[in-house]
């Protein structure tokens, strides 16, 4: 079975309950960057041992939160030995309007996945975007590149639309098929 771990930044409880459904449908590990921009004891070695990482922060002014780009500037010493070579990598994010410049922050995860010599894996969905359409659909938001979900400012985490965590559900199960693919 492969190993496989989200880590991510939340500012707010909305990315958090993201990454929680996209660790429920990949069968992952949760990584959590705490408020500081740092890893839990030993999480460095998690991510080492994994063979997918999914990486996920809130879309702050069209890009990463800075605590995730502490996170990311610190990957430098894993990425100077090519440590992550090969790996399976996808990214998710929440903002707070339904565009929000969510894919800057997808293209950063990209970026970043793309340094460590990584394979890229997107959401495999296609968008709900017929007349009938609702926003509670799967993948509403209609992003290719990564999950991606929409909670108003003024809503808690708890009101997080069922759709977009289903969306976030699915992604991780992708990504744990594509990751099973190249272990296999």
């Amino acid at each position: 079975m492969s190993r496989i771990v989200v880590v991510y930044h939340s500012g707010y409880g909305h990315t958090q309950r993201m990454a929680q459904s996209v660790a429920e449908g990949a069968g992952a590990e949760l990584l959590a960057i705490d408020a500081d921009g740092n890893l839990p004891e030993g999480g460095w070695d998690t991510l080492d041992a994994a063979d997918a990482i999914i990486m996920g922060s809130p879309t702050y002014m069209g890009t990463v939160s800075w605590q995730f780009k502490k996170f990311a500037d610190a990957s430098s010493k894993p990425w100077f030995v090519q440590k992550w070579k090969d790996k399976v990598f996808a990214g998710f994010t929440n903002s707070a309007t339904m565009n929000g410049d969510k894919l800057s922050t997808l293209h950063y995860l990209f970026t970043l996945a793309m340094q460590h010599s990584g394979i890229w894996v997107g959401t495999g969905l296609m968008p709900s975007n017929a007349k009938a359409a609702q926003r509670n659909d799967v993948n509403y938001v209609g992003s290719f590149s990564g999950a991606m979900a929409q909670s108003p400012s003024d809503a808690g985490a708890n009101e997080m639309l069922p759709g977009d965590l289903e969306t976030a559900r699915l992604f991780g199960k992708r990504v744990a098929e594509v990751t099973a693919r190249f272990k296999g």
